[in-house]
């Protein structure tokens, strides 16, 4: 299915989701390369939450440029299967290989607000990710790889202490929505 099209299929959970569905959608309609890091106000993301066989844990990592505990995920840059590009930040950020999707369609839609910094030596304005989430089931006994150069820590999080690891409010919020979907 066509990524537009998938999020135009998305049925939003909440009056947060309905209003940033409908903004990506009129942002999409009205402004090109939205798939690449060329759109420097806003460009497409995917993002995987991970919880163990039990559903009890959340499977994280400790970002760099944010200096938190978060899901993985990362940039479309062109690719339009928004849920191959969460498969393959997973696999890249945490070295997990065995893992499968609870569902192939989009668990969350959320436009998060990514603040100025510094990645490479270059400083990147703020911008806008308009993000597709997608949930997925792994082994929590199969080995960790930290990506040194995104990322200090890769853990599995009881699902109830994500208020102890997480700093980011705005994400405590998306993780326990989505969390809440699994019930």
């Amino acid at each position: 299915m066509n990524w537009i099209q998938a999020i135009k299929n998305y049925e939003p959970c909440c009056a947060q989701e309905v209003n940033d569905k409908e903004i990506m959608i009129k942002f999409v309609d009205e402004f090109d390369d939205v798939l690449t890091r060329n759109n420097k106000v806003a460009h497409m993301t995917s993002s995987a939450l991970v919880v163990n066989k039990k559903r009890d844990k959340v499977l994280m990592v400790h970002h760099n440029i944010y200096n938190a505990w978060s899901w993985t995920g990362g940039h479309a840059d062109g690719d339009e299967d928004l849920l191959h590009v969460a498969m393959k930040e997973l696999n890249e950020e945490t070295g997990i290989t065995k893992f499968s999707h609870i569902s192939d369609k989009i668990i969350s839609l959320d436009i998060l607000p990514v603040y100025g910094h510094m990645k490479n030596g270059n400083y990147v304005s703020p911008h806008l990710h308009f993000n597709a989430a997608f949930l997925f089931e792994a082994d929590e006994d199969e080995e960790l790889i930290v990506k040194a150069d995104e990322n200090s820590g890769v853990t599995w999080i009881p699902s109830l202490e994500i208020d102890s690891y997480s700093n980011e409010k705005h994400m405590k919020n998306i993780y326990f929505k989505i969390l809440s979907k699994l019930k």
